[in-house]
């Protein structure tokens, strides 16, 4: 079968799944005529049902139709014989009825058993397709076995049926509010419900486990006391020597400097006492610039000095 008459087939059968509650496996009345003309074309009629429903399907036959294929005698064994291999539908007709008047029996006027009709008789289709719902297969004139476009009738059923729900669904929807998500839910007590949005809103607090946890700081031992003691004990000595280093720098500039005129080395003359008694504080940035302006100086005017006293002694010599 071609792909795309097997998805028209599907989607009719679905028509009939969804508007007239069909269930698989569908229940194919088959007539006598129609097995008659599929045996000429030496066809598996069970997989031909198959292939037009697209499902599983359950093939059925009447009394009365198996009457019709017992008179063609044993001509028609063959077909005979897979006809007793579907399943049985009880007419409860005494005495045996045309095939045609037998199936228009057993179906109705409302097809309230979901059959669907496989039949070859055109007067037989013609007049059963007043019944909605009633899904007909039968061989078109190349001898494929086709299932017929639904009827009138059965369009008509389908949008009745779809109006009806729609309908439905309005009168349902007439008394929702927007924003309910349930029909029909309870109605809640406008301050209850003012009471719960504010709860709603109130702002909650930090979660306990996404908060880093605080540290505790380590116990003060007594070995880390002593340390602390000890530490600040060297520092007071370091400001003691920086203060004496400092005392023996401006000393110079205070007790004067000296010159040997026998040896002609530089002499210099510090009060020891008086800089050990006397603490000087750190200067200023200004005055250690001057002090050490001072020393430059006085390091100039020395070595004026010195050369001074280098060119006596020279003239000192040649007399």
């Amino acid at each position: 079968m071609r792909q795309k008459r097997a998805k028209t087939y599907k989607r009719v059968m679905a028509l009939y799944i969804q508007t007239f509650n069909f269930r698989q496996p569908f229940q194919i009345l088959v007539s006598h005529d129609l097995l008659l003309e599929g045996a000429k074309s030496d066809l598996n009629m069970h997989k031909q049902f198959l292939t037009v429903v697209q499902g599983e399907c359950k093939p059925m036959i009447t009394q009365c139709c198996m009457e019709a294929l017992y008179k063609l005698g044993k001509d028609v064994q063959r077909t005979t014989d897979l006809a007793k291999t579907f399943e049985r539908r009880k007419c409860n007709h005494r005495e045996a009825l045309e095939p045609d008047e037998c199936l228009k029996d057993v179906i109705g006027s409302t097809n309230k058993h979901r059959y669907v009709l496989a039949s070859s008789s055109s007067a037989l289709r013609v007049a059963l397709q007043v019944i909605p719902g009633l899904p007909i297969i039968h061989f078109n004139p190349r001898g494929v076995l086709v299932l017929s476009p639904p009827s009138t009738a059965t369009i008509r059923a389908k949008n009745k049926l779809e109006e009806e729900r729609r309908v439905e669904g309005s009168k349902e929807m007439e008394g929702v509010v927007d924003g309910e998500n349930v029909v029909g839910a309870p109605t809640v007590a406008a301050g209850s419900s003012a009471a719960t949005a504010g709860s709603r809103k109130k702002a909650k607090g930090v979660n306990p486990l996404s908060v880093k946890k605080k540290k505790k700081a380590p116990p003060v031992t007594s070995a880390s006391a002593q340390k602390g003691r000890d530490g600040e004990g060297k520092k007071r000595r370091r400001d003691e020597n920086d203060d004496q280093e400092e005392g023996a720098i401006e000393a110079p500039a205070e007790g004067g400097l000296g010159v040997d005129e026998e040896g002609g080395q530089e002499t210099v003359s510090v009060d020891r006492d008086s800089l050990k008694k006397k603490k000087r504080k750190r200067s200023k940035k200004s005055a250690v610039k001057d002090a050490i302006a001072a020393l430059e100086a006085e390091a100039k005017e020395e070595a004026d000095a010195r050369a001074g006293l280098q060119a006596g002694s020279s003239g000192s010599d040649e007399e």
